[in-house]
């Protein structure tokens, strides 16, 4: 669904991301993992269109993506969210989701006025959507709360639930679970399974926390240094000598020295 290939970017005189390369399979929780400054954060911001790269090819089910602005991204099926939550914090829950679907007549000046059945009628059908993602989320009961008001664990649900809103082919999740409580981690990874399962949604996700990428993803990619440093299991990558020595290596040698 998803091919990088050869993608670097430069910052000044650091190169963040140095020529990456790897697929995603459709249907996959395909995990991308790597030490803090690995680059899989810009990574993303190069796949959805936040940061154009200075190399390389972008092609999601085929066609080049490279460099479209994120608006652009997200109407070709992509989706993706970030480390921090960026919820509308003074609206309510249910209002968050209702504003993600892209053309609505209620955004164009004149169609309030000029067919008002039509924008209720719309907006009614988003409601029941949303109603729907928060209800598969479990966030249902706080549909009426402020955004604002929710915890971490809860904000990260809602902006899973955003991203299902656009019915996205592929959805990035940039770290889902930092800062979550474990039973809210629980909480999101089964939502996750289930959006995989019954909605066939291609996941690619950044996240620290191994129990939760070894549980849920198949494959999993390793960065270092900006570059993919290896792909497997979660099995294969836990005991790849490689793996520990980017993980572990480096500070075990300079404490040594």
């Amino acid at each position: 669904m998803l091919e990088v290939e050869n993608l670097s970017k430069w910052f000044g005189g650091l190169r963040a991301v140095d020529g990456c390369s790897f697929t995603v399979r459709g249907g996959t929780i395909t995990g991308l993992i790597g030490p803090n400054g690995a680059g899989k954060t810009t990574v993303f911001n190069l796949l959805t269109g936040f940061l154009r790269p200075d190399k390389g090819r972008v092609r999601f089910k085929g066609d080049d993506i490279t460099g479209l602005p994120p608006y652009q991204v997200f109407r070709r099926g992509i989706a993706r969210t970030f480390q921090i939550p960026r919820e509308f914090k003074e609206m309510t829950v249910l209002e968050n989701l209702m504003l993600v679907p892209w053309g609505q007549l209620g955004e164009r000046i004149l169609y309030p006025f000029l067919r008002p059945a039509g924008v209720a009628r719309q907006e009614g059908l988003i409601r029941v959507r949303a109603m729907g993602v928060l209800e598969f989320l479990g966030l249902d009961k706080h549909a009426d709360d402020p955004a604002g008001s929710l915890s971490g664990g809860q904000k990260k649900l809602l902006e899973l639930g955003k991203a299902l809103m656009s019915e996205p082919q592929l959805v990035m999740l940039d770290e889902p679970g930092a800062g979550v409580n474990r039973t809210l981690l629980k909480s999101i990874a089964a939502s996750i399974e289930r959006v995989s399962e019954e909605l066939g949604t291609t996941f690619l996700l950044i996240e620290h926390d191994m129990d939760f990428v070894m549980r849920l993803c198949d494959p999993v990619i390793v960065m270092s240094e900006g570059r993919k440093l290896t792909e497997g299991t979660p099995t294969e990558v836990q005991r790849d000598p490689e793996v520990l020595e980017a993980y572990l290596g480096g500070q075990y040698v300079a404490v040594e020295g």
